[in-house]
């Protein structure tokens, strides 16, 4: 959930960890530090709250020096205060470090550490470690021939001894220009330079700095001088290592011209949607081409259950899944809350598939799950956003969403890309079995006509700001629908609770007789989800029922429809699109709607409280 930069090179190391943890502050915004090599110590400066509050305590002209570590933090060990913030130190200050992940022996290790005399000035974990490797020295003779043999060493006992997930990026008072970094469970890019290397939670950092990546595995460590570096790994030694072209532009991490990065991504998803369907649909066979699946069409004919396990948002694109897979392929889908299935130990069928679906590619419960049902003997694939995760390195193979970077915490182009990849699944698993051509034909156009149509939804966006203004201070919003529709529900939902701190429920529209509409009042507002379709009369039961009881209804629902503008309060037009298709498209007004709404109640958008993007902790 934290971010981590690095830098040692023959530059300023200042700029760059700034400028990076700025990057990275999606991933926590608790607190944040930089500890600076400044030739004979390390010059570390930490604060509470966001990236804006360091970079005033650095001032105008912040420490120099040509190796520095930062980080941006979402706290897990102790509350966020100066004391907690990273850069840590180790020893007497020998070892700096800072962390990203979980050390669930902490305590038993920072017991024994204590009693040998070593003094704790903050209540994370992560301190833990940098005592730990300081006691490594300690421990490990001096080595004047190859110095850097004696540093290596000390980490690689200290991670030994952790039970947990760590990306962790270390320096050392006494061995200056040299860094080292390490990872199991937490994700860790190295920039590579021309005489400078850098560390980072994900690429993001490194746009414009370099062009060349090596992503780390789990049990890899790095170690980095300005003349280079190399890689070993904790049972093979050193290993060689895949330098890969970083491809993300600069203007991709940018706000161009919007206010925050959730209202630029949600108009990014017309094109989002064209980038995930780009070379996958085939019209001669009328179906849908992937090319990372590594299953054959034998193989995937055999398949006689379908697992679709992710977290939050991911766990909404599941259930739409559901409903496509089992509609247009005749498989059977079950979808798991990832947090559960990897401590559940389900039965589970041979031939059964499991689909892991992530945004960052680092969830640490959907990467669990999908570890655990690989070592079960069962095929294991991803859906996610991001080349080079964990998660896509762990799969067996998968489908990239290639929607671009996601910064708002919150997610929106993710789910809808989400969504799309999985209707090209449905397709092309359909395809195999019993869809026929004329169907897959029909599908394809329907797919095609979509980034038009979600770019039609986002004309609502001025409509939706003066329905935001009527329920701006609503304590409960109940979301509605149904099918397809129901977990379009569910994600309005949570929309609005992720970013406007609004109670807000989504449910199916049927389900509000057995319980929720107690709920209903004059103050409680109804998001009905009602576009035509087969169960547009029986939601249109339900709407009355909710008018009936005084509760006000804002309705989502096709053009030009009287029979819903004769009952709902406020009425948001949609685009008419096959059923299938309908949450793509329906949830862009509940996103505008979020979003609105929390501007309104002066939220931040981008960076709600308590939550961070990638969740890369239990």
């Amino acid at each position: 959930m934290c971010g981590i930069v690095g830098y040692v090179g023959s530059d300023n190391a200042g700029s760059f960890l700034v400028d990076g943890l700025r990057r990275l502050e999606y991933r926590g915004y608790d607190s944040a530090g930089v500890a600076i090599f400044g030739g004979t110590s390390f010059s570390v400066t930490r604060s509470v709250g966001r990236i804006d509050a360091l970079a005033s305590q650095l001032g105008t002209v912040p420490p120099t020096g040509t190796l520095g570590l930062g980080h941006t933090r979402w706290a897990t060990h102790g509350p966020a205060t100066v004391e907690n913030a990273h850069p840590h130190l180790g020893g007497d200050g020998e070892v700096v470090l800072v962390h990203n992940g979980v050390i669930e022996n902490f305590q038993v290790l920072k017991d024994e550490l204590i009693a040998k005399g070593y003094h704790f000035a903050s209540a994370t974990d992560s301190e833990v470690i940098a005592h730990l490797v300081a006691e490594g020295l300690k421990n490990t003779p001096e080595t004047p021939d190859q110095p850097n043999i004696r540093y290596l060493t000390a980490v690689q006992w200290a991670i030994s001894r952790l039970r947990g997930t760590y990306g962790l990026a270390i320096a050392f008072r006494d061995h200056p220009n040299f860094m080292i970094a390490a990872r199991f469970g937490s994700p860790l890019v190295i920039g590579v330079g021309k005489g400078e290397y850098f560390v980072a939670s994900d690429a993001s950092p490194l746009v414009g700095r370099t062009d060349r990546i090596v992503y780390l595995a789990d049990h890899q460590i790095a170690v980095l001088t300005p003349e280079g570096f190399s890689v070993l790994h904790r049972d093979q030694g050193k290993v060689r290592v895949d330098i890969r072209p970083l491809e993300t532009e600069s203007g991709e991490s940018s706000l161009e011209g919007f206010d925050h990065y959730m209202l630029k991504e949600i108009y990014e998803q017309p094109e989002a949607l064209r980038n995930a369907m780009r070379g996958r649909l085939d019209d001669e066979n009328a179906t849908a081409v992937f090319g990372g699946l590594n299953l054959t069409p034998q193989q995937l004919r055999t398949v006689e259950r379908i697992i679709l396990t992710g977290c939050g948002t991911s766990w909404h694109s599941a259930l739409v899944g559901e409903y496509l897979i089992e509609d247009l392929a005749r498989i059977p889908v079950n979808v798991e809350y990832a947090s559960e299935l990897r401590y559940r130990n389900p039965p589970i069928e041979n031939n059964t598939l499991v689909f892991g679906i992530t945004q960052s590619g680092e969830t640490a419960d959907t990467l669990a799950a999908l570890r655990e049902t690989k070592r079960k003997g069962h095929r294991a694939l991803a859906v996610c956003n991001v080349v080079g995760s964990s998660i896509a390195q762990a799969a067996d193979g998968g489908v990239y969403l290639h929607a671009g970077p996601e910064i708002g915490v919150a997610s929106t182009k993710a789910f809808t890309s989400q969504c799309c990849v999985l209707a090209m699944l449905a397709l092309y698993f359909g395809r195999l079995r019993h869809l026929s051509f004329e169907s897959g034909k029909s599908i394809i156009e329907d797919l095609r006509q979509l980034p038009n149509a979600v770019q039609q939804a986002l004309t609502c966006n001025e409509q939706v700001r003066d329905v935001a203004k009527k329920y701006q201070n609503a304590s409960t919003v109940l979301y509605l629908g149904r099918q397809y529709n129901f977990p379009t529900a569910l994600e309005g939902a949570l929309k609005l609770k992720e970013i406007s701190y609004i109670h807000a429920e989504g449910y199916p529209a049927a389900e509000m007789k057995h319980g929720p509409i107690a709920l209903v009042d004059d103050e409680t507002p109804s998001v009905f989800i009602i576009p035509r379709g087969t169960t547009y009369d029986k939601v249109m039961s339900n709407m009355e029922e909710v008018k009936a009881r005084g509760g006000p209804v804002i309705a989502l629902a096709s053009e030009d429809d009287p029979q819903v503008q004769a009952v709902a309060d406020d009425v948001i037009a949609v685009p008419q699109v096959a059923e299938f298709l309908q949450p793509i498209v329906n949830v862009v007004p509940l996103q505008l709607l979020s979003y609105h709404i929390a501007l309104l109640r002066g939220c931040d958008v981008d960076k709600p409280r308590n939550l961070a993007k990638s969740v890369t902790v239990e």
